[in-house]
């Protein structure tokens, strides 16, 4: 085993004993009692997010933050459509984009606990195509297979078409990629006749890697990757609303909208309306779900694994999905956007904190967000999580970072 795997699996093993034992952090000279919140400092997040709404910047959004188990400030604020007047409630519909990969990343470390599927494995083990796929516009060949863990970590060097204007995104823009109604084998087989932007394993570039992922997990299952989540993670944790497509009639009017002049395009992402069904269940973009819905995964992982008795993964495999993957023993570089930002590393699904932006934020929080706005950080430090939900993906990258800060500043020292 390489050096840098020791550290990451021993550092595993650390943060899965402070799972266990709720409210304290592993760490050298001994345990850390978690912080507690102040109501002034939980009330200052409110009034934020209230003049955000206020000053028609955003038309709502849902703040939940648990602590110990229970929330300690669970808020609806404005609108979930300003067309309809609607106004936000808990069981409010988002679209999650990205918040999508977490669910997808776990599946797939279910089949890795199941002993149907392995890091190392090479993905052309599941899907064929990915053996002869070619590296940059000049179709260099591999020099190493991609693996699945490349495709949990984002370093396979499959890219998006909308991350830059190199060759290689600029031939996933024009090639068709989105075209027609195509499923998750059809989408396999149109990235594999694509070049990769970087070899595996030499930079973490934001991709279609969670798709393929979920491709991988519907060969191994012989089921849809959403009959394969349904059965095995999503009612197993009560997450009822949490789906591909919002099919029922009844559901549609609790959707969230942006404000009209504040929309993704879907051909960018690759992602369409949630009530419009096809057979594309992109694993990496695709789901739809509920705050309440995400809040029962998000405790799934702070719990290390299990929820209400109900065990989902080891609290190894959590603690070995949220450490640092691409650290600088690894040799792996960062793409010139790269999303966790300087003080965070890359796990297998997550971004996980390595070193302190701002004093007070600790070390081991991990988190992910999706082009909507919504996003959700679990700090095992002092046991808790935050989600917000809001559909604004002009404001989402300023609103999660002070909004952020407010949240750490309302613990208590």
């Amino acid at each position: 085993m390489k050096r840098w795997r020791i550290e990451v699996f021993a550092r595993a093993l650390c943060v899965a004993a402070a799972i266990v034992a709720a409210g304290t952090v592993c760490a050298g000279d001994g345990e850390v009692a978690a912080r507690t919140f102040a109501q002034a400092g939980l009330q200052r997040v409110g009034d934020y997010i209230r003049n955000e709404i206020a000053t028609g910047k955003i038309p709502g959004a849902i703040l939940l933050i648990q602590q110990h188990g229970r929330p300690v400030w669970f808020k609806s604020f404005g609108l979930r459509d300003v067309a309809t007047r609607l106004p936000m409630t808990p069981d409010t519909i988002f679209r999650l984009y990205s918040m999508t990969k977490p669910i997808t990343s776990v599946a797939a470390m279910m089949l890795v606990e199941d002993g149907k599927l392995a890091l190392d494995d090479p993905v052309s083990k599941y899907i064929p195509a990915f053996a002869a796929v070619k590296v940059g516009a000049a179709r260099k060949p591999l020099d190493r297979p991609i693996t699945i863990e490349d495709l949990l970590r984002h370093t396979s060097g499959l890219t998006y078409g909308f991350t830059g204007q190199g060759p290689v995104q600029q031939l996933y823009a024009r090639s068709g990629l989105f075209d027609g109604d195509f499923d998750n084998a059809e989408f396999a087989r149109r990235l594999a006749r694509l070049p990769l932007a970087e070899q595996p394993g030499t930079s973490w570039d934001y991709s279609h890697s969670t798709d393929i992922l979920g491709r991988v997990i519907e060969v191994i299952s012989g089921q849809s990757l959403f009959q394969f989540e349904k059965e095995r993670l999503l009612e197993p944790l009560g997450m009822t609303d949490t789906a591909f497509y919002v099919t029922a009639p009844a559901k549609r009017p609790r959707i969230a909208d942006p404000l009209p002049d504040d929309r993704t395009s879907g051909p960018v992402i690759g992602t369409y309306d949630p009530v419009a069904v096809r057979k594309w269940e992109s694993g990496g973009a695709g789901m739809s779900g509920t705050i309440t819905d995400y809040a029962r995964f998000t405790q799934m992982l702070l719990n290390g694994g299990s929820l209400e008795g109900r065990r989902i993964l080891a609290p190894a495999t959590v603690a070995l999905m949220t450490s640092d993957h691409i650290g600088p023993e690894t040799g792996i570089a960062r793409d010139r956007d790269y999303w966790p930002g300087p003080t965070s590393g890359f796990g297998l699904g997550f971004a996980g904190r390595t070193s302190q932006p701002l004093p007070g934020w600790p070390l081991g929080e991990y988190r992910w967000d999706g082009v909507g706005g919504s996003f959700f950080f679990v700090d095992p430090h002092d046991d808790m999580f935050a989600i917000l939900m809001m559909q604004t993906p002009s404001q989402r990258g300023r609103i999660q970072l002070e909004l952020k800060t407010l949240i750490y500043e309302a613990l208590e020292k």
